[in-house]
């Protein structure tokens, strides 16, 4: 594994070649996780839809709901062992960290990663705070809105 950016323009498969990249390393190189996708919110179901379509032998969980389904998901499903991708919005990367901090990602990946170019706003803190081996940052908009300093801060390879 590698840390990253890839940031081909909008429509060109971002999506589909992260997934590639996940069902590569748990086919090929027996590495199933866990990894977390940080995505909007509004493209969460996507993500999801795109895992089970691409690559189904990934156990995926979408961690986001109300507080009931939040308890649930995190006592019954997102579970060491029991899922490769936990995939989540930004909002609940923040406001669930104490759960998701529990783990030792493979892979963190953040779409929309132009969203973490403030250093200092809360999201791009928080998920510094993640213990990761890897991270693959996501971004349809041009290399120059992530800046060299904060990509460094990432450890992300140019």
């Amino acid at each position: 594994g590698i840390n990253g950016i890839l940031a081909d323009e909008m429509g060109l498969g971002k999506t589909l070649q992260t997934i590639s990249l996940l069902g590569y390393l748990h086919e090929f190189r027996g590495i199933t996780g866990p990894h977390m996708v940080v995505a909007p919110k509004s493209t969460l179901g996507n993500w999801m839809n795109e895992i089970k379509r691409f690559c189904p032998v990934l156990r995926a969980v979408k961690f986001l709901g109300n507080p009931e389904e939040r308890k649930y998901i995190r006592e019954e499903l997102l579970v060491a062992g029991k899922f490769d991708v936990c995939v989540t919005s930004f909002e609940m990367a923040i406001k669930e960290k104490a759960t998701l901090r529990r783990f030792s990602w493979r892979y963190i990946i953040i779409d929309e990663a132009h969203r973490i170019k403030n250093e200092n706003s809360l999201l791009s803190k928080t998920m510094r705070l993640y213990k990761t081996n890897y991270r693959l940052l996501i971004t349809g908009t041009p290399l120059q809105v992530i800046t060299w300093m904060h990509a460094f801060h990432f450890n992300v390879c140019l």
